[in-house]
């Protein structure tokens, strides 16, 4: 599992873009800024829909306040589902990264098997603070449906 100290692994990322799906890989995301990146299970799900995503949304503001280039998102669902949630959701200024076939999640080591559940693999919930590919901040829940240790207010305390 990444740590803090570690450089974020390559990657890519899809993000919708004007023309359709574009790729960004993990040095277009992170580097040379400083970026909350929020990490969930899946879009529209209760907890990431109800609880996690909504508490950055309302504290987007005062994130970005403290110094805060960007606050991104991923989750192991497509881009298409991501676009829908980004609408969805009214988060507006945050990045959506898709995760689809789960590529970022396992290579940080906080990928979550939901097989079980009828949802194949997934990101497990966390939220980390990055500066420029390398993880300073790093929020991990124990429990995946709770969104306490790794929520806006939590990662409020600690920027």
């Amino acid at each position: 599992m990444i740590q803090v100290g570690d450089h974020l692994p390559q990657a890519t990322f899809r993000v919708t873009g004007p023309e359709g799906p574009l790729a960004r890989t993990t040095d277009d995301v992170f580097k040379g800024r400083r970026v909350v990146l929020i990490g969930v299970p899946g879009a529209f799900t209760p907890s990431c829909h109800r609880n996690h995503l909504p508490g950055f949304v309302t504290k987007k503001d005062e994130i970005l306040a403290r110094g805060v280039d960007a606050i991104a998102v991923t989750s192991v669902n497509d881009v298409f589902v991501l676009d829908a949630w980004s609408k969805a959701s009214g988060a507006e200024g945050i990045e959506f990264l898709a995760d689809g076939n789960a590529d970022f999640a396992k290579a940080i080591g906080l990928e979550m098997d939901g097989t079980g559940f009828g949802l194949g693999m997934r990101s497990k919930r966390y939220s980390m603070l990055v500066e420029d590919g390398v993880v300073k901040i790093l929020n991990v829940e124990e429990t995946p449906s709770k969104a306490e240790a790794s929520g806006a207010e939590a990662l409020l305390k600690v920027l």
